[in-house]
Formats: structure tokens, C-alpha cells, sequence
């Protein structure tokens, strides 16, 4: 499970999925799924022998059962993290979160040089994080991961607390 503004791009395809052995991608994005030309370029500029899925959050939750070994390798892409909270929040659970990048106008967090959060964004990460999903930054697989409530600890108590 991944957090990236950008869904399919170069790190996805030229990091992650030779990383991961991925032969599958889910792109769970509601603005997304209801645009043809998004849909279009998106399936195109996956290669031909990964299978791509693209679904809105709701019909990610409703269709989907994650278990951890079982079927195809698969990477699922969200582009916010509120995304990811409401696929939780509807049943669709997992147990890890990659937040890859996150641009944001209003950031009151900057996590690290992709990763800038707003409110809403802490407030979800927070309800993932009490639910028990282990979360990491982590843009590509030769970075070391890391951890968000150490940063949010070393900035000290001026810092914005996740709830």
C-alpha cells in the first residue's frame, strides 16, 4: 500500500515493481476511475506484462480482500492519504503504509523533501497509525524508511501532534 499524489510514474515502474516482483497494480483513486483519459494513460504507460486496476476507494474496499501471501504481487496506489483512511475505514484493512509523496499547498508538516502534510493528512495518518498500520516514508526501496513519529518527536513540543 503506497501514498503517492502521483500514482504511476517513473519510481513506481522503475523502482517498486522490479523491487517487489509486482506483477499487478491497483490505482484506487475516485478521480480516476471516473476519467477515461486519466484511465487511458495510465493503463499505456504500465508495461504489457503487469496487470493494472483501476478501481474508485469504494469499489477498492467493496471488491477487494488484502491478505498478506496470497495471490499476485500486487502494489496499491493511492493519491492522498485520506484515500487510504477511507479504504480502511470501509474494510478494505492492511497492515503497512508506504507514504511515497505527498505535495501539499497547506503544509503544516514537512516530513521530508516529498513529503508535506496538511491537517487532514496528520489526522489520517493518526487514525491509521491507533488502528495499528505500521507507516513509513520511504520514496524508493533503496532509501532507508522512515519513521514519521520520530520526526514529529525530535521536532519537540511546538511540533504540529498528530491527535
Amino acid at each position: 500500500m503506497r501514498v503517492d499524489n502521483r500514482l504511476v510514474h517513473g519510481q513506481i515502474l522503475e523502482a517498486w515493481v522490479p523491487f517487489l516482483n509486482a506483477s499487478c497494480i491497483v490505482v484506487a483513486d475516485d478521480q480516476v476511475a471516473s476519467d477515461f483519459f486519466r484511465e487511458t494513460v495510465i493503463r499505456m504507460a504500465v508495461p504489457s506484462d503487469v496487470r493494472v486496476v483501476i478501481n474508485s476507494v469504494a469499489e477498492l474496499a467493496e471488491n477487494t480482500v488484502f491478505q498478506r501471501g496470497c495471490g499476485p504481487t500486487t502494489i496499491v496506489l493511492f493519491s492522498t492519504v485520506s484515500a487510504a483512511w477511507t479504504a480502511y475505514t470501509l474494510g478494505f484493512r492492511f497492515d503497512k503504509l508506504n507514504i511515497g509523496n505527498i505535495y501539499n499547498d497547506e503544509c503544516r508538516l514537512c516530513c521530508t523533501q516529498s513529503v508535506q502534510l496538511n491537517d487532514e493528512d496528520i489526522r489520517d495518518i493518526t487514525g491509521l497509525r491507533n488502528v495499528g498500520v505500521q507507516i513509513e516514508l520511504r520514496r524508493v526501496p533503496r532509501e532507508k524508511p522512515v519513521d514519521l513519529f520520530e520526526i514529529v518527536r525530535r521536532m519537540g513540543p511546538d511540533a504540529p501532534t498528530p491527535v
